[in-house]
């Protein structure tokens, strides 16, 4: 498929030779093409926001799901919180 990786999120744009349709089904839902879900990371349950630009629709990944996704999934090794380990990773080890 003619997809082209622009950004530092790896994201798609159709080349313009090869533009690909959707339809809309029934209840309002679209497919997106595999190359575009591969692209950006999409999987089931990944929010989008929805933007409109004149008669353009705008579907951009909100960032902030995949950072609350990770949250609580790593260690601290032996550390209270986050901003203990984050002191003493610069170079601060005293806590608040």
């Amino acid at each position: 498929m003619g997809y082209a990786g622009v950004g530092m999120y790896n994201s798609c744009i159709p080349t313009p030779e090869r533009v690909v349709e959707a339809t809309v089904a029934e209840r309002g839902q679209i497919t997106l093409p595999k190359a575009v879900r591969d692209a950006l990371g999409l999987t089931k349950g990944t929010l989008l926001k929805v933007e409109l630009d004149g008669s353009r629709i705008i579907l951009r990944k909100n960032v902030d799901d995949a950072i609350s996704r990770a949250r609580g999934k790593f260690k601290l090794d032996g550390f209270e919180s986050a901003d203990d380990a984050v002191r003493v990773a610069r170079g601060h080890s005293e806590s608040k």
